[in-house]
C-alpha cells in the first residue's frame, strides 16, 4: 500500500469521529477543568486557540510538570502557550496528585496517572474535538519519566513522546512492552546534577528518588525497540549563546517502523533545566540552560512530523 492510499484510508477511518463531534463548546483561550478518575478530582490548566476555525479538529500536546511542579509553573516554563496559539494546537497541562507523577520509580505517588491521563485524553477528544490521530506528550524531570512511562502504556492514545531532563526508570525499562511503534525525542543535559546523564540515583541535595538507566540506554532502547538505524546522524547546532557554557548536540536515528525515529539533543554541558527557559533555581543547584534553542519549538516541530492512524474495526491492516 503507498502511503497516500494509507493517508486516504486512515481519513475515512476517523471521519465519523470529525463528523459526530456536533456543536463543540465555546472557546477561551486559558481556562482550568477538572474530571474524576479513581475517586480524585483530577484538575488541569489548557488553551484552546481562538484563531482557529470553530470545530476545526486541533493536535492535542500534554505537557507535564516536574516533581513538586504545578501545571500552571509548567506553562510559564515551557512557553507552550504562545506556540498553541500561534500554530493552533491545544495545550493541557495536568496537575499530578501532591504534585507529582508515578512514573514508575515507586517514589511520591502511587496514583493512576497512566489511566488519568487516558481519560483526559477521551475527554479532550469528545468535549472539545481533539484529532486522536495527533496527541503529544511532554514533560520535565518527573513529568519526562512520566511521559516515557505513556509511551510504554499508552501507546495506542499517543503519536510521540519527548522528556526533558529524564530518563527510563529502572523499574520501568524491563516492563515497557508498547503495542505500536513510538517517535521518541530526548533532551537532556549531560552535567545534570539532579537525574544523572550515565544514569543511577536521581538526587536533590541529599533525597535519593528512586534510579533511571543512562540517557544513552535510554536512547538505545527505543532504537531497538522502534527498529531505527543503529548509527544516527550526528550534527552540533549553531552556539548561538557562547556565553552560556552550553552546546547542543543532536544524534538523529532514522528508518523506525512505520515512520517512527528517535532523536536526542545532548545538551553538552546543560543542567536540570529547560533549554530556553527561565532559570527556575540557582545554576549551583541546578546547572547551566542552554541559550541556543527553544525547547518548546524544538520539539512542536518533531511532534508535527508524527501522527498515528486509528485502526479501522472493518480493516485491520489500516494502521501506522
Amino acid at each position: 500500500m503507498n502511503s497516500g492510499t494509507q493517508v486516504g484510508l486512515c481519513l475515512l477511518t476517523i471521519l465519523p469521529h470529525f463528523l459526530a463531534m456536533g456543536e463543540l463548546e465555546p472557546r477561551k483561550e486559558v481556562s482550568h477543568g477538572a474530571i474524576e478518575h479513581d475517586g480524585l478530582k483530577r484538575t488541569f490548566r489548557f488553551v484552546l486557540p481562538t484563531n482557529t476555525a470553530h470545530g476545526k479538529s486541533l493536535p492535542l500536546v500534554l505537557v507535564l510538570h516536574g516533581g513538586f511542579g504545578t501545571g500552571e509553573k509548567m506553562a510559564k516554563l515551557s512557553g507552550f502557550d504562545i506556540l498553541a496559539r500561534r500554530e493552533g494546537f491545544i495545550v493541557v497541562y495536568p496537575d499530578g496528585v501532591n504534585r507529582h507523577w508515578n512514573d514508575g520509580r515507586g517514589q511520591h505517588s502511587d496514583a493512576d496517572d497512566v489511566g488519568f491521563i487516558r481519560k483526559l485524553i477521551d475527554h479532550f477528544i469528545g468535549r472539545f474535538g481533539a484529532d486522536p490521530t495527533r496527541v503529544y506528550v511532554t514533560g520535565a524531570s518527573n513529568g519526562g519519566m512520566m511521559a516515557l512511562r505513556l509511551a510504554c502504556e499508552l501507546s495506542d492514545k499517543i503519536a510521540a513522546v519527548a522528556p526533558v531532563i529524564a530518563s527510563m526508570p529502572e523499574p520501568l525499562i524491563g516492563m515497557c512492552r508498547p503495542t505500536h511503534p513510538m517517535p521518541v525525542l530526548i533532551m537532556n543535559g549531560e552535567q545534570d546534577p539532579l537525574v544523572p546523564w550515565n544514569g543511577g540515583e536521581v538526587r536533590f541535595q541529599r533525597r535519593k528518588l528512586g534510579k533511571v538507566v543512562s540517557t544513552p540506554n535510554t536512547v538505545s532502547f527505543w532504537v531497538r525497540y522502534n527498529g531505527c538505524q543503529s548509527e544516527p546522524r550526528v550534527e552540533f547546532l549553531p552556539d548561538l549563546s557562547p556565553g552560556d557554557g552550553t552546546r547542543i548536540r543532536v544524534e538523529r536515528y532514522d528508518g523506525g517502523r512505520e515512520g517512527s525515529e528517535v532523536v536526542l539533543y545532548a545538551v553538552e554541558g546543560g543542567g536540570h533545566t529547560w533549554p530556553g527557559g527561565p532559570s527556575y533555581l540557582p545554576k549551583w543547584l541546578i546547572g547551566k540552560t542552554s541559550r541556543d534553542i527553544q525547547a518548546s519549538e524544538v520539539i512542536w516541530d518533531f511532534f508535527k512530523k508524527h501522527s498515528r492512524c486509528i485502526q479501522s474495526s472493518k480493516d485491520s491492516s489500516v494502521e501506522r
